[in-house]
């Protein structure tokens, strides 16, 4: 395809579904928020064709009020159903993400619930920690095509402006902690005991919330895991380099001890930009220990929590995407398990 998804989306909604809008719902199209965004790798740009295996297509969100939603919300299925076409520039409707018709009504508050856990966006720095950061995305991806009211628009703007101060050294003080003590730290005294599996899993989680701090250093929301290294490589400051390091720890001939010293390399990367950035006070130079490896960037954590305000300094970040989770319990309940199989792609033999 010339286009992608979301430009084809685009145009389905100028053409024909935004005509219908105003022919069905003169009066109330003006409170609606049109668009693609949400889940999929589509609202990142990052579909191949193995993305089309399951919830590919054509898709336009329809973002409603509360009271719009109830009053109209199934309405709007109803009377744009009928009119719409099997197609849309060679892409099938009747095949596509949302319920085989590609329109999404739905409501404006039930959307952000599912997504970031709220009806409007953060106030107090609380609600800011208790949002997982990879679904941030979801309200800020994509493309939004018409929001004559701006309320989903303000909202999105006011997440992408990204996170107050507080909150921004509360999570990376969060991700020095694990990245060294449930990271570096681990993986060094599994590799002294010889346990292979908790090896493998330590180092897997030191790399993750690695890259991720540093995502955090380049004031920039981290995606959700399959999609951090493409979108990691981008960022201006830290990955160059430490995307060398990266690719030689995860080389199958890298030895465990290469694999320490190169996750060293990268903490010690990493404690540099905090001090360049003021996160934390320069400091002297620091020798890890055989037995406990090199736990520097717990030194960043202790430095970061001491200095925090009291509304923050005790309140855990949450990184679990539990909206979603609720989200998708419930759908998945709702359906017949013999549709939870198809989605899954999941044929008896």
């Amino acid at each position: 395809m010339a286009t992608g998804i979301l430009d084809t989306s685009k145009g389905f909604f100028e053409q024909i579904v935004e005509p219908l809008l105003q022919k069905h719902f003169p009066d109330d199209v003006q409170r609606m928020a049109c668009g693609f965004l949400g889940y999929g790798s589509e609202c990142l740009e990052m579909d191949d064709e193995l993305s089309r295996d399951h919830h590919w297509g054509l898709r336009v969100d329809i973002l409603l009020p509360e009271d719009l939603h109830q009053r109209i919300g199934g309405q709007i299925l109803e009377r744009l159903v009928p009119e719409l076409p099997n197609e849309f520039d060679g892409i099938s409707l009747r095949e596509g993400h949302v319920a085989g018709h590609g329109i999404a009504p739905e409501s404006l508050p039930a959307f952000l619930q599912r997504t970031i856990g709220l009806s409007d966006a953060p106030q107090t720095h609380a609600q800011w920690l208790d949002i997982p950061e990879v679904d941030i995305i979801h309200v800020t991806n994509g493309q939004v095509w018409h929001d004559p009211g701006a309320e989903l628009t303000t909202i999105r703007q006011s997440l992408a402006s990204y996170y107050p101060e507080p909150v921004w050294l509360r999570r990376i003080a969060h991700w020095c902690r694990y990245a060294s003590g449930m990271g570096i730290y681990a993986l060094n005294r599994a590799v002294l005991r010889n346990n292979q599996v908790y090896a493998w899993t330590a180092f897997s989680r030191c790399l993750k919330w690695s890259i991720e701090l540093a995502f955090l250093l380049n004031r920039t929301y981290f995606p959700y895991d399959k999609w951090l290294m493409p979108f990691f490589v981008q960022l201006p400051h830290l990955a160059p380099q430490m995307n060398p390091l990266i690719t030689e720890s995860v080389q199958a001939d890298t030895t465990w001890q290469r694999r320490l010293a190169l996750l060293a390399q990268i903490a010690d990367l990493l404690d540099a930009r905090m001090v360049e950035l003021g996160v934390i006070a320069a400091h002297p130079t620091f020798a890890g220990s055989e037995t406990s490896s090199y736990r520097l960037l717990e030194h960043a954590y202790g430095a970061i929590v001491q200095k925090l305000p009291e509304d923050v300094v005790s309140h855990v970040p949450c990184w679990d995407q539990i909206p979603l989770e609720q989200f998708h319990t419930g759908y998945v309940a709702s359906i017949p398990l013999e549709e939870w199989d198809s989605i899954l792609n999941l044929t008896p033999e």
